[in-house]
């Protein structure tokens, strides 16, 4: 198990590192939002994450929430196949966030 970071790599990207899994995550990443505050368009890498579960899309659905009520604009990219598989099987496919492919896992996403 390796533990959930939020890494600051500059201009409003952020590398998520570790695992997206229950026992990987604490109390500060998972009341930390503050990182969504910190421009208006904030892209997410998610190609240092090992291991995913439901915990990890839950964190990910709750950062979507609190990004939309502060109007940021999220990006995500190399979303593990793990958080795919589980957006696609609660029907969160057609979202946006969670498209199978990569062009579209580029795609800015806009705040409802």
């Amino acid at each position: 198990m390796s533990l959930l970071n939020i890494v600051h790599e500059g201009a409003g990207r952020y590398a998520v590192d570790g695992d997206l899994t229950f026992p990987a995550m604490d109390k500060k990443i998972v009341s930390s939002f503050g990182f969504l505050s910190t421009a208006k368009h904030i892209t997410l890498d998610f190609g240092k994450v090992g291991n995913a579960d439901s915990a990890g899309l839950a964190l990910i659905l709750e950062w979507i929430k609190h990004a939309r009520t502060k109007r940021v604009q999220l990006r995500f990219i190399n979303l593990p196949a793990q958080i795919l598989n589980l957006a696609k099987l609660c029907g969160l496919d057609d979202m946006g966030y969670f498209a199978q492919d990569a062009a579209s896992q580029l795609k800015i996403n806009e705040p409802a």
